[in-house]
């Protein structure tokens, strides 16, 4: 496993450039929305999750290490994440997650805490 976890797993089938909005995003422990948004920016992979009325139409931000895999075919990602660890994760600021490394150390720091080894 990569210690960045901005970064796409090696074996998490992604290749660099495929259009993942509107992917369905699956926890370990059941589905929670689909992709609004994304980027294979290099050390800064990430995915935005509309989590619709799951949890009452919140955005989340997913680094990209948290994805376990991405199935092309049914058009879902999964990642290694239940979803109270999502549903707790900091509240996605549209405003910062763009050029505010504070925000992003955040983030990580968050998520980092719940990777599986």
């Amino acid at each position: 496993m990569s210690d960045n976890i901005w970064g796409y797993q090696p074996t998490a089938g992604h290749t660099a450039g495929a259009d993942l909005i509107g992917y369905k995003v699956e926890a370990t422990d059941g589905s929670i929305g689909k992709v609004d948004k994304h980027s294979d920016d290099v050390d800064s992979s990430y995915l935005v999750v509309d989590t619709g009325v799951w949890i009452f139409g919140k955005h989340v931000l997913l680094p990209a290490g948290t994805v376990r895999t991405v199935d092309q075919a049914e058009r879902k990602i999964f990642v290694d994440l239940t979803k109270d660890q999502i549903k707790d994760s900091p509240e996605f600021d549209k405003d910062k997650h763009v050029g505010d490394a504070g925000y992003h150390d955040q983030i990580g720091g968050y998520y980092g805490k719940h990777r599986r080894p």
